[in-house]
């Protein structure tokens, strides 16, 4: 009897090309894929929720795939986790109808992206945080960020080759905090176009210099030209944090929020974690 399968996966994408199989380059799926056909004792492919890019990381990536196996959950999670490089991981895995579809189920997604705002760059987090040694104005960047809420068409912050058929994107919040050195900008859409997510840090990130005035995104969201925004901000960065469905599916997941802490108390030491929204579990 078939059954359909999702998995939650955990990945450093530091030294992966993204999350989807290519020719001749590293992948997530490719490692995924040949770890579960291992488990399952047959070919096994995999839908997922987001396609990240190249280094970029995920707390929470949903994944389906199909088998004809019989396994626990647990042996889904804990065998496929084993054969599955250290900085690749199986976090959860439940078993959902076979109208789940990790991508098109999906309501809404949620990225974390992470900036080092210091003088010296990152030894420790290196390959985890983007650095940015100009002092930001985390104020400012929150404020020129709600500008993007809503429904629009963000033309402005599209990758060159993103394949989208419409740029129109639902971006139900967006939030840029500072704890520390650490800024921390926080956004989720009903779907994000290929470089969304950076091109909208990077577009901040020149308000939050003093390079351009708070409305200035407004205006660069309203041009519709990519050259009217600003750089492309590093894949290191950046997270994917949660993916929404509806109860309906029985998949109802707890976003996992990457926290880097430098508290005064602990001098050059700092803590990194993965917590839900409402709480901090290192």
């Amino acid at each position: 009897m078939r059954k359909r399968i999702a998995l939650g996966v955990e990945y450093d994408g530091s030294r992966y090309h993204g999350w989807q199989t290519q020719q001749d380059a590293d992948s997530i799926q490719e490692r995924l894929e040949r770890a579960l056909t291992q488990v399952a004792d047959h070919q096994v492919e995999t839908v997922c929720a987001g396609r990240t890019d190249r280094g970029v990381h995920a707390t929470q990536q949903v994944v389906h795939f199909d088998t004809t196996a019989h396994r626990s959950l647990r042996g889904w999670q804990l065998g496929t986790s084993r054969l599955l490089p250290d900085d690749i991981a199986v976090i959860w895995a439940q078993e959902v109808s076979a109208d789940f579809h990790a991508r098109y189920s999906a309501r809404s997604r949620q990225y974390r992206y992470v900036i080092l705002n210091r003088l010296t760059r990152p030894g420790l987090q290196n390959g985890r945080v983007t650095w940015w040694y100009h002092e930001l104005d985390a104020h400012k960047m929150h404020q020129a960020a709600q500008q993007l809420l809503g429904e629009h068409d963000f033309t402005s912050f599209r990758g060159k080759d993103c394949q989208a058929h419409s740029p129109v994107r639902l971006i139900e919040s967006i939030a840029v905090t500072r704890e520390g050195q650490y800024i921390y900008i926080d956004v989720r859409a009903n779907a994000f176009l290929h470089h969304m997510v950076r091109n909208i840090v990077g577009t901040l990130m020149e308000v939050g210099q003093g390079k351009q005035p708070v409305g200035w995104v407004s205006e660069v969201l309203k041009a519709r030209d990519r050259n009217a925004a600003g750089i492309t901000a590093p894949a290191e960065g950046l997270y994917l944090v949660h993916v929404h469905y509806p109860k309906t599916t029985g998949l109802q997941l707890t976003p996992r929020i990457p926290v880097f802490e430098q508290p005064a108390s602990f001098h050059g030491e700092y803590r990194a974690c993965c917590v839900p929204v409402n709480g901090r579990i290192c």
